[in-house]
């Protein structure tokens, strides 16, 4: 079950660039870090991908200059970004290297970047904020980029949610 506040799903876009968004799940932060981490595969939707053949997995290789990519039916890899920054159970950063028409750029220039932040609360559940950033590398299609991902992480984030909270009926937030 998801409990939503009246902004449900309305992400912050006060830097133009930016698209920030959060959730509270009614985990423990190490168990937060490690599904939305090592267990994409167990949230992410196999229809938001880039390869030809249908997606079997999503993964984040668990190192800095780790691969974020998808791994198709067929065996295939598709990269979506690498690992920039690694401090379980409290911070993730990913490059982002697909354009506002979901095509990979392999030129880390034309790449944004996404933050994902795990933050403790004092009743046991934990803050998930991410940050997608730097979108204007992504030259002229960087606006429509914006527009995707600005209700797609809200979305994903809440798949997170319903992933991490199982059968329990536990309560998130989006805000």
């Amino acid at each position: 079950m998801t409990n939503r506040s009246a902004d449900a799903g309305a992400p912050d876009l006060a830097d133009e660039s930016t698209v920030r968004t959060s959730i509270v799940v009614a985990v423990p932060i190490d168990t937060a870090f490690e599904v939305f981490s090592s267990e994409m595969t167990s949230w992410w939707p196999r229809t938001h991908h880039i390869g030809t053949a249908p997606m079997v997995a999503a993964i984040i290789e668990p190192r800095v200059g780790g691969r974020w990519y998808e791994l198709g039916d067929d065996g295939s890899e598709c990269l979506w970004g690498i690992v920039l920054e690694w401090e379980p159970p409290h911070h993730l950063a990913l490059s982002w290297h697909l354009d506002g028409d979901f095509r990979y750029e392999p030129d880390a220039a034309r790449s944004s970047r996404v933050d994902v932040r795990f933050h403790a609360l004092s009743d046991g559940s934990t803050r998930v904020e991410l940050e997608h950033s730097g979108l204007e590398a992504h030259g002229p299609t960087w606006k429509r980029l914006r527009g995707s991902i600005s209700s797609g992480w809200p979305t994903l984030l809440e798949s997170f949610s319903d992933r991490v909270a199982g059968d329990r009926g536990e309560d998130a937030y989006v805000s």
